[in-house]
This record gives C-alpha cells, structure tokens and sequence, in this order.
C-alpha cells in the first residue's frame, strides 16, 4: 500500500505545485516580452554601421523607450567622472595645424577676413594658446581653414578647447544625411563625402542632437528631411554661399534659396550674449540636460559671417557657449555631445587627401565621413563657382 499524507502535508504539495506554476506563467511572460526585444536588437546589431557595439548598445536603446534609462546612467556617471578644480597646470597646448601649409606673412588689409587671436582666459597663456594656424591648401595666398587651442576656465587649468575657423568667402559648406540620422531622410545619398568632391575638401565635422532627442528638423534643396521647426537653432547655407547660424522662423521646409538647413535645440549665443535660459534643463535635449561636464560640441558664426566650430570635454552647456562667444562667435548652438561623437578632421591634401585629426577622439577613425557613418556631418568645400548646393556624387 502507498503511504497516505496528512492534511498539512497535501496542502504544501498542492501550494508548492501552484507557487512552481505562477512561476512558470511568470517566466513564459518575461519569455514573451523579452523575445521581441531581443530580436530587434540582434538584427539590428546585424546591419550595417560605422559604430563599434557599445555606442551601438545605448543607440539600439534610446530609439526603444530607454531614453530615460541611458540618461539617469549617464549622468551619474559623468558627475562621477567630472573634474575636480585646481590641479597641476599645463606645459603646452595639443598640436594643431601640424603639417599644414605656412600661412604667408603679409601686410593686413582691411578686408582681410582672418580671426584675430582669441583673449586667453589665462594671465600667462601658454605659446601659441589662442593663436591662429592654417591647415590645409592655401587659396589667394591665405588658408581658408584655421585652426587653435586654448585653456576653457581658470578654475580648470587642463581643459582644452578645440577650435575652427572656416572664411566664408573661400568655402562652402555642405551637410549629408547618415546611414540612420535623420531617421525619415528621402534621400541620403553616400552617407559619406562624395567622391567626385573631394578634391575640394578642406574638413568634417560633426552634426548635431539626433532627431528623437531634439525634434531637430532638416532640409536639403528644398526638400524636407524632417520638419523644420519654428524656434530652434539652424546652420544655414544659402545657394548664394553665405552661412549662418541662426534662429528658424520659417516654415517646416526651407526656400528654394536654401542649400540645407540642419536644426539642433535652442540657439546657446544670440546677439553675442549667453542665452539666459541656459539654466532651464528641459530645452537641452534628453541627454544629459545643462549641467553635467561631458564632451560637447558646438557652431557659431562671427560677425563677419564666418563659421566656426568648437569642440572641448568637461563642458556644460553654459562653457560651451562662453567658450564660443570668446572664440568670436555672435550666434552659436549646440551640436552633438558625450565622448563618442565630437569629430574634426582637416586634409592636407599631400599625396592624397591627408586627413588630420583635430578633435582627439579615439573612438572615431581619421576616416570618418571618407566611409559611410552612421550620424550626420557637415563637409567644408573650397568654393567653386555657381551656386551652392548639396552634391551627392
């Protein structure tokens, strides 16, 4: 005969059975809900991309509900990271315009469009700190593209900035879509500077916050990529060769005047003062907010008309836009931040294109936009009769 169970003993059986079920059931749910999600990120781990895994990782789970998650992750991780004042001062300043054409020594015209030396922040500026050089191929005897570095803050004696100058009488400048960025483009072309174009290419650079973290709007040759919208920071070029940074209060599409329009949240620098509602996280993007120091990058125009670009970690919003407005710029915005984005590259041009890495970004090849990316970037030409516009091939 089989032995017979108490009461109490029965009734353990029959819960323990019931607690194995509710977890089966709960497994098979966890199961359900993380199949799908795990085959959106293996096949899109699977497609073709300039990034390496990890960025690729954090991409794949901002553009699925995670937005929030990166962002508490991250700005935890920064504010640990971020640097202490003080500390040992600097030497020297990174190497820029190594290799580059000599800028010929002549007497300064009126007319001459070449930036004067940025202020140092500094009482005793290190040699060569905020002091122009050109690189790459000379036009009319001058460089179109020049290049410095200086310290940001004196509260920070080792944080560096980066910075371009492009002449916008001898450039052009030109902006292409991504592999993946802007996320609706109707055409997006070689997603790399065109071969046919590169005979003329002075630099890269990257573009700005993507659209899901800014509803950054964009248009080439008046078509719309995405919709323009009212109030945002915009780099313009015009068929006519000027640029501008400056606020968009179009339409959802640019003229037919326009060769691009490229939106990245509000403008930072307007009238050559500090926005002041650099302070008001929300109007910053997602990422990040204003306050945590993190790579970032940023476009403004001087009062000539000419662009420039900037590039420096352990900056918040508010630096990056002083620093701009030191290095000349009257209008300015924020372009694309954290480590892995910042990118400036120039070309020589000797036997071959040369690129030379301004930004030191070691997540970035010095191939960068030569190869089809990921993200958007801008592309500053040698200006070639005709109007401008965006060239594809």
């Amino acid at each position: 005969m089989r032995p017979t169970r108490s009461g109490g003993e029965a009734g353990r059986v029959v819960r323990r059975r019931r607690r194995l079920r509710a977890r089966r059931v709960v497994a098979l749910a966890v199961l359900v809900l993380l199949v799908p999600a795990a085959y959106s990120y293996a096949t899109t781990m699977m497609q073709p991309s300039s990034l390496p895994l990890w960025p690729r990782s954090v991409e794949w789970l901002r553009a699925h509900h995670g937005n929030w998650f990166v962002d508490e992750v991250e700005h935890y991780y920064y504010s640990w990271k971020a640097p202490a004042p003080g500390g040992p001062q600097l030497h020297s300043l990174p190497a820029v315009g190594v290799g580059t054409a000599p800028v010929v020594k002549a007497r300064r015209h009126r007319s001459d469009p070449r930036p004067p030396r940025i202020t140092p922040v500094f009482s005793h500026p290190l040699p060569g700190e905020g002091v122009w050089k050109g690189t790459g191929p000379l036009m009319q005897g001058r460089p179109p593209v020049m290049v410095t570095t200086f310290r940001t803050e004196v509260g920070y004696p080792r944080i560096v900035a980066y910075v371009a100058w492009f002449d916008h009488t001898r450039t052009s400048v030109a902006w292409y879509p991504g592999r993946y960025e802007p996320p609706r483009a109707p055409s997006r072309g070689p997603m790399s500077v065109p071969y046919d174009q590169r005979w003329r290419l002075f630099a890269t650079f990257n573009g700005g916050f993507i659209y899901a973290d800014g509803n950054n709007g964009s248009s080439i040759g008046g078509r719309m990529y995405e919709p323009l919208k009212a109030g945002l920071a915009t780099l313009v070029a015009y068929r006519d060769g000027r640029v501008d940074v400056t606020r968009w209060d179009g339409g959802p599409v640019a003229g037919p005047d326009v060769a691009f329009a490229r939106q990245s949240l509000p403008l930072i620098v307007d009238n050559g003062r500090l926005n002041p509602a650099l302070n008001d996280s929300s109007q910053w993007g997602y990422t990040l907010g204003n306050a945590v120091r993190v790579w970032r990058t940023g476009a403004g125009i001087d009062r000539h008309g000419n662009l420039i670009y900037v590039a420096a970690d352990y900056q918040t919003v508010t630096t990056l836009a002083r620093i701009l407005q030191r290095a000349g710029a009257v209008r300015a915005m924020e372009l694309d931040i954290n480590p892995e984005w910042p990118t400036l590259i120039t070309y020589s041009h000797r036997g071959g294109l040369g690129p030379v890495r301004v930004v030191p970004n070691y997540q970035q090849s010095v191939g960068r936009y030569l190869v089809p990316d990921d993200r958007d970037f801008f592309a500053v030409y040698r200006r070639v009769p005709g109007p401008v516009t965006v060239p594809f091939r």
